[in-house]
């Protein structure tokens, strides 16, 4: 990240907050800024692979509502079983 690109931001944040991330900071040998920063990133992070995996679902949900192909429970529960005992199978075909 360049400087050019850092811009400041305000939070506004309780005394018992910014009490313990001063703490927290200063047990880790870093200011609170880095671990505000840290955490956010870490935050941002998290949420934008939870966000790609909500989206995915909601993808593999309309193929399944246009094409009706699916495998049962019943099916992918055998597959899974099957490769726990050290199996190595393809995953089950789906089916209309």
């Amino acid at each position: 990240m360049t400087a050019a690109a850092v811009r400041p931001v305000s939070i506004k944040i309780d005394e018992d907050t910014k009490a313990r991330v001063k703490r927290l900071a200063d047990a880790r040998h870093r200011t609170p800024h880095w671990l505000m920063r840290e955490a956010i990133t870490q935050y941002v992070d998290r949420e934008e692979k939870r966000e790609a995996f909500r989206q995915d679902t909601f993808k593999a949900w309309e193929t399944v509502r246009t094409t009706g192909l699916h495998a049962t429970a019943e099916e992918v529960e055998a597959w899974l079983a099957r490769l726990e005992q050290g199996h190595e199978l393809e995953p089950p075909t789906c089916h209309v």
